[in-house]
């Protein structure tokens, strides 16, 4: 890509485009222009492209080059207010809770995992049981197979004793099988250590250093957060926690996390198929190895990452964090936008700014947003349905009625579960913001006391007549990755309902009703 020369008027260009930037009023970081820190404006705007012609859907951005934030974006209705579902991010988190106990000589990572809880051990615990340690727990190497998860967070309302009760197979710290309730027990250990849950215990020694508020953490039967999952944070707050690691535990001239438990957290403990080929090996950011609750990346970075796409990549070489929420169905093609676009982007010096690209970029990130439905026009099936209840089959039996109403900019959908009533609002060619207790689409949603522990969700939605018979909902849970489309089909007095979310998009739950 060719650049001007530099000259007065690129300073003046920078000056006054830096300007705009820093007077944001949010004091976390400093702002600046990519060009100003040696990025290419043209690789973050190739990187935002590229995700917008792919199946993979971008909810927020954040890219910080020596500790100032170059670019940032959050796609409507997403917003930067917003905390986001960190699915297994938040494994990162609790994987610093342990080096905090450790700092504070509460435990070692050598410490055996049945010494915390005598009361839920089995009758017989087995020589692996006796062995496994803390540090198996952090590196995914408990030796469990299958991986028992699933079963551990449906079954019995005592999660601890149900994951000291699973059969441990193979001798702990020898073989990686991701293992979400490992992560769970280490939650467990510093409630234990400490009376605090996991939230609590953070709060003063990391949350409150790196002004991060407005978090939740879901718990579980008992009251102990879940650890593997369930975490809610900002788009900005997942760029401090992870520059303060690109920094070694520094916040502010501040050591809030101790740099020998930041270089233990972000270096290889194991390798995830030591036996896969090489070339298969290279091409996967699976199969860098795995530290402590975080796993390493190509082009030696190393990242905490979620499922559906939630990321904090951080790239010590490029002196460089990348932060990602989104909904996905493919990971690794999310992380090769990074490598492909962003990477190649970021030199060593300050570049010459191209006026028109960089202006541009300006305006694509601070006016990005999903699409939404256009304006339609009413169906004449509005003054037939308007206020009538459409009581639903019993091959849904969760789902009981819907009712409803309409304006000529919204449709108001009563939406009966069980026996509670939501009430959900959708715009006629815009997105009407709400919150709803109703549980949105998740990838736990069978485990117990699922959401316990959480506000209720803010929501979005919009709507549409496609066809005069056909009405079709949008509710984006702006809370998580998650959407739910629910497409009503109205024939006389019957109602044929499709609802279709992340977790089943190729086989939609369809459910019968009629008035």
């Amino acid at each position: 890509m060719a650049y001007p020369q530099t000259s007065l008027f690129n300073i003046l260009f920078f000056l006054a485009l830096s300007a705009s930037i820093f007077a944001q009023t949010n004091p976390a970081f400093l702002r600046s222009t990519p060009e100003m820190e040696g990025v290419a404006s043209e690789g973050i705007q190739q990187f935002v492209n590229a995700f917008g012609n792919s199946n993979q859907e971008l909810h927020s951005f954040m890219m910080l080059r020596h500790g100032k934030v170059i670019a940032e974006t959050w796609l409507s209705p997403y917003r930067p207010d917003l905390t986001h579902t960190m699915y297994s991010v938040s494994k990162s988190f609790t994987a610093t809770a342990i080096g905090f106990a450790v700092s504070e000589h509460r435990l070692t990572v050598d410490d055996k995992v049945i010494s915390f809880f005598p009361n839920d051990l089995p009758t017989t615990i087995s020589p692996y049981l006796a062995e496994l340690r803390i540090r198996d727990l952090l590196t995914m190497s408990a030796g469990h197979d299958p991986e028992p998860t699933g079963a551990i967070i449906t079954g019995d309302s005592n999660w601890v004793k149900s994951f000291l009760a699973t059969p441990i197979v193979h001798q702990p710290g020898s073989q990686f099988l991701y293992n979400s309730a490992c992560t769970y027990m280490l939650s467990a250990i510093i409630q234990k250590i400490s009376g605090e849950k996991l939230i609590d215990y953070l709060k003063p020694r990391l949350f409150q250093p790196l002004d991060i508020t407005d978090i939740d953490w879901e718990v579980d039967p008992r009251g102990i957060n879940v650890g593997g999952w369930g975490f809610r944070i900002k788009t900005e707050d997942m760029a401090k926690f992870g520059q303060m690691f690109l920094q070694n535990g520094m916040w502010k001239g501040r050591q809030v996390v101790p740099a020998s438990w930041v270089n233990d957290a972000s270096t290889l403990k194991i390798i995830q198929h030591p036996n896969l080929p090489q070339t298969k090996r290279d091409s996967s950011d699976w199969e860098q190895g795995y530290c402590y609750q975080m796993w390493r990346c190509k082009n030696n970075a190393y990242r905490g990452d979620g499922a559906f796409g939630q990321y904090i990549i951080v790239m010590p070489d490029q002196d460089a964090v990348v932060v990602i929420t989104s909904e996905t169905g493919n990971m690794q093609d999310e992380l090769d936008l990074v490598w492909k676009y962003l990477l190649p982007a970021m030199q060593k010096g300050p570049l010459p700014v191209n006026k028109k690209i960089a202006t541009g970029l300006k305006k694509q990130l601070s006016t990005a947003a999903l699409p939404f439905y256009a304006t339609s026009t009413t169906s004449p099936r509005v003054k037939e349905i308007a206020g009538k209840t459409f009581s639903l089959s019993s091959n849904a039996q969760f789902l009981q009625n819907m009712t409803f109403q309409f304006t000529e900019t919204q449709c108001d959908l009563a939406l009966k579960i069980d026996t509670n009533t939501y009430q959900l609002a959708f715009g006629n060619g815009k997105w009407v913001y709400g919150e709803t207790t109703k549980l949105g689409p998740s990838l736990v949603a069978r485990a117990k006391a699922h959401f316990v522990g959480l506000p209720p969700s803010k929501v979005a939605g919009t709507f549409r007549w496609s066809t005069k018979n056909t009405l079709e909902l949008t509710l984006r849970y702006i809370d998580s990755p998650h959407t739910e489309t629910f497409t009503c089909v109205f024939d006389q007095n019957n109602l044929d309902v499709s609802i279709q979310s992340s977790f089943n998009k190729k086989n939609p739950l369809v459910v019968k009703g009629s008035l």
